[in-house]
This record gives structure tokens, sequence and C-alpha cells, in this order.
């Protein structure tokens, strides 16, 4: 275990980057610099397991929910080797629609898991 504190505020600020990248180089990038090569992720409605995975699957958010933001709320923090923090999600300009609380476990400075909880999902979401 790393006894060092990781810079939580940092790294949730790139993880939410991630999620809003719509450009699939850009975001491979941003995974490759990030995201350890088996990482996970895994949420009440999907899963991903390694870089690919993952990218395609913020792909599918892009798809399903066009022009929508993701933005951090609250503050981000650390104990150890996890991170955890919350966001929105919404259409650019306008009230969030859907809110989430997720809990990230980093192995040599990478995002090793992502675990997120979904607090507010409007129905039909």
């Amino acid at each position: 275990m790393n006894t060092a504190t990781p810079d939580a505020v940092g790294i949730a600020h790139r993880y939410i980057a991630l999620w809003n990248e719509t450009d699939a180089a850009r975001r491979q990038q941003m995974l490759e610099a990030g995201w350890a090569p088996d990482a996970l992720y895994v949420d009440p409605v999907m899963q991903a397991s390694g870089r690919d995975a993952i990218s395609a699957l913020v792909g599918a958010v892009h798809q399903r929910y066009p022009g929508f933001r993701f933005a951090l709320t609250g503050k981000a923090d650390a104990h150890g080797d996890h991170v955890r923090f919350s966001w929105t999600l919404g259409p650019s300009g306008a009230a969030d629609l859907i809110q989430g609380t997720d809990f990230a476990q980093l192995e040599a400075g990478k995002l090793q898991s992502v675990t997120g909880f979904l607090d507010k999902v409007p129905v039909g979401a």
C-alpha cells in the first residue's frame, strides 16, 4: 500500500476530462496516461475492463447523451491509494440530470479500478 496521499483533486479533474472527451484518439491518450492497462470500471448499469473497453464505454455515453457534460461537485478526497469524488451530468448550460459518486483505487499512481454509484437518475435516463 502506498502511504502517500494522491492528488485527489487532480485525479478527479483528469477523470472528468476523460468522460467529457469526444475524440476517441485523444481519449485513448488520456487513458494511457492515467489508467492501468487492465483497469476496471463498473457502475450499476455498465462495466468495462481494459483501456479500449473503457474508451468505448465513454463513447457510448456520448452517443446516448449528446451534448451532455460531466462536472465535479463537492470536494474530492483521498485515503491511501483510494480516491472519491462526486459528479453531475447534464446538458451544457442547463441543470444536471444525473449525479453520482465514484470510488477509485490507484496502482502506481494510475487508476486501477473505479466503482461508480448513481445518486440521482431521472426515470427513463
